[in-house]
């Protein structure tokens, strides 16, 4: 990242980290949370450049890991967290920020404002570390004051919550868990934030103009919330590197602010993070409530744009390393623009003077390659050379494209969910066994190694009533009918959803962060008046209701676009824009069209609320999106490879016809390569990873609005 001016931002921030609580019946230790506050504490020292005196830490560790993660932090206790809220709030003068990150349970409890929430309602709330010991929740009602008083002040308020809204095991860490019954023990203390009255008067001014549920508290003016999950989903917890846990939230919200090249807005970022989580736990959908327009770390202007630095260079110009490693989020294949040391304008290639590949990454440090012309890279220029000190900015970051399955043969004995009956435990290894063969010659899924279980995408493993079980972390829904392990072919099958789902997480977590396209490109999803959503990371809608999708160009030239359907069929599909079913649809400068939809439910399923992406592509070059759709699974992919390719070789000589450009952008290498048939292996130095060429028509990006559909 790049080193913010040297200014001392005007930020606040109140870190909350909890994974050790008071004996209790409800809440288990965690593992990930204070971590989660380490990663993000030491991002703000040594990016944001907070002076330590403004970030103030509220940590319990979990004694079985307390020994790796030192503190000498005051306790997250009921009382502290309030004292900390009104300390904050006395010292913060208006027009400065205050961020507050809270990791750890969140819980519900029946109301104790029932004339408020009425009878039988919950309350939701912090679970702060004293639980079990005399201490109380920090309710929603209680939280709502605490943030009022703040935006009354003039302060500018973000909350991050990488937390569950429901009790229990609410940052489940993989395994799959229930969580218990919503907390009916009231509290044995009154309210340390206000007297009933306040509270009550307060939450009433700030609910009266709310329709529909409020997610932890309702809107207010210079507040913004971005929350782990929805309400009744789980926010996980996950050792991501093979070795320590951190929430969803967390490791990618970090990792994106650290691998951006671009300062981001919280709309922005919201959607980087969103395509990350729900491609490794698709039950977990984040909520972003606020000004998603407001930079983050900014006011009303978006700070200077961010990079790494180049600490050492090699006496031949061929090799360098960068101050980024493992700790912001980057991974072999990662590319990097080097900028001369003066450079501030990171938009003009012109300055560029190398482009490197990661080949080694640390823990805090990257070996990076300089790339030849041939390989991506471009044409030294005279006798300029890298020095120490320069900026390096992200080009393009690599795209998986093998999933890695891990086969578990180990369950026990049991009445558990995680656990079979008797008679099953037995025929685990014979079924996997099955799977494992029919994995063989499979290049798009793989079975991963003695000791990398933790890096696997997919886990299988015996269900309880005799079936095969596709796992990320937790079960993967909506997979149709159960494959039964005594079926002949059912191992064969299991394979074959594999493929189809690894084909369709490659497209949903495909995007290019970098693209100066992110900024000419409007795209949202409007009601049936053309009026955006109040809430547009939270949109429900009934089905069969109109709405359109508004997109527009706001670039010097034409631009190609499509928008692809991900569906929760497992289906991707591409949407006729204007009826046309064309590889791309061309948008001239400063075009804006509506698209008008009917949202439904899939056919034969429509009892369940349903979550579809739609997601939209636009590029400068010519590019066949058609390589991207997917049938619904257990539909045989079928052989296309032939098919799309003669695709835009015939729209290639229609504008040869009409005088117009034919660069094809290589971007539709990438697509073709994710697109292929299942037959076809991959490229051998593409079997782990794709980056993209530094070529003004490669120029290309992805936005996306996800929405639940009802009845």
């Amino acid at each position: 990242m790049t080193e913010l001016p040297e200014k001392k931002p005007n930020i606040y921030a109140l870190l909350i980290g909890i994974d050790g609580y008071k004996p209790n019946r409800l809440y288990k230790d965690l593992k990930g949370c204070v971590r989660d506050i380490n990663l993000v504490a030491d991002y703000l020292l040594k990016t944001v450049k907070i002076p330590s005196e403004r970030i103030f830490r509220l940590t319990s560790p979990n004694p079985e890991v307390a020994q790796t993660i030192a503190t000498k932090d005051p306790e997250p206790t009921y009382a502290n967290i309030v004292a900390q809220f009104k300390a904050i709030t006395e010292l913060a003068q208006a027009g400065e920020q205050v961020y507050i990150y809270y990791s750890g349970h969140g819980g519900r409890a029946t109301t104790i404002y029932p004339e408020l929430k009425g009878v039988d309602q919950e309350d939701e709330g912090i679970v702060p570390s004293d639980i079990g010991a005399g201490g109380r929740y920090l309710l929603d009602v209680e939280l709502a004051m605490l943030l009022k008083r703040m935006t009354d002040k003039g302060l500018i308020v973000t909350l991050i919550m990488d937390s569950c809204h429901s009790g229990g095991v609410t940052r489940g860490d993989g395994a799959i868990r229930t969580a218990p019954e919503s907390d009916k023990t009231p509290p044995n203390q009154e309210s340390l934030v206000a007297s009933l009255e306040e509270l009550s008067k307060n939450w009433k001014t700030l609910t009266e103009k709310v329709d529909g549920d409020i997610a932890w508290v309702p809107p207010i003016k210079n507040y913004l919330l971005l929350a782990a999950c929805r309400p009744n989903e789980l926010a996980y917890e996950y050792a991501f590197d093979g070795k320590e846990r951190h929430g969803a939230l967390t490791y990618w919200l970090i990792q994106t602010l650290a691998t951006s090249s671009t300062a981001l807005s919280f709309s922005k970022l919201y959607d980087r993070v969103c395509a990350q989580i729900q491609s490794k736990f698709p039950q977990q959908l984040p909520m972003l409530i606020g000004d998603g327009t407001r930079a983050v770390f900014g006011n009303e202007h978006l700070p200077p744009q961010y990079s790494v630095t180049v600490i050492n260079v090699d006496a031949k110009q061929k090799q360098i390393t960068l101050n980024a490693g493992l700790a912001q989020g980057l991974s072999n294949g990662t590319r990097f623009a080097i900028y001369p040391l003066t450079a501030t304008d990171f938009s003009n290639r012109q300055q560029q003077l190398a482009i490197v590949e990661i080949v080694e990454v640390q823990a805090s440090k990257s070996v990076a390659k300089v790339l030849e012309p041939k390989d991506g890279g471009i044409e030294v220029r005279g006798e300029i050379k890298i020095e120490p000190g320069a900026p390096a900015v992200l080009v393009a970051a690599p795209v998986a494209l093998v999933s890695r399955v891990l086969l578990l043969d180990n369950k026990e004995a049991g009445d558990k969910e995680h656990q079979l009956p008797t008679e099953l435990v037995d025929k685990q290894q014979a079924a996997l066994e099955k799977v494992r063969q029919a994995l063989t010659g499979n290049g798009w899924v793989v079975e991963v190694k003695a000791g990398d279980e933790l890096k696997s995408h997919y886990q299988i493993a015996v269900g309880r009533d005799g079936e095969y079980e596709i796992s990320r972390e937790t079960p993967v829904n909506n997979l149709g009918t159960p494959l039964q392990i005594d079926a002949s072919e059912a191992a064969i099958a299991v394979v074959k959803r594999l493929v189809h789902l690894a084909k369709y997480q490659t497209v949903q977590t495909l995007d290019n962060p970098s693209s100066e396209l992110a900024t000419h490109v409007e795209f949202e999803l409007v009601d049936e008046n053309r009026q955006p959503f109040a809430e547009p990371s939270n949109i429900v809608l009934k089905q069969g209701k109109i709405v359109f999708l508004r997109v527009k160009n706001t670039f010097f030239q034409p631009l190609n676009i499509a928008v692809l359907d991900l569906e929760s069929t497992w289906a991707i599909s591409q949407y006729p824009i204007d009826g046309n079913p064309d590889i791309f649809f061309p948008l001239d400068d400063n075009q804006q069209i509506y698209l008008k939809m009917r949202p439904a439910l899939p056919a034969g399923d429509d009892d369940k609320p349903a979550k579809e992406t739609l997601k939209l592509f636009a590029t400068r070059g010519l590019a066949n999106f058609q390589w991207l759709t997917l049938p619904a699974l257990d539909v045989d992919l079928g052989q296309r490879g032939g098919n799309l390719e003669e695709k835009l070789d015939r729209k290639v000589e229609e504008l040869e016809g009409k005088g117009k450009s034919t660069n094809i952008s290589p971007l539709n290498n990438l697509l073709s390569i994710i697109g292929a048939d299942v037959d076809k292996a991959l490229p051998p130095k593409l079997a782990r990873a794709m980056v993209y060429e530094p070529d003004p028509n490669a120029e290309w990006l992805t936005k996306q609005v996800t929405f639940t559909i009802t009845k």
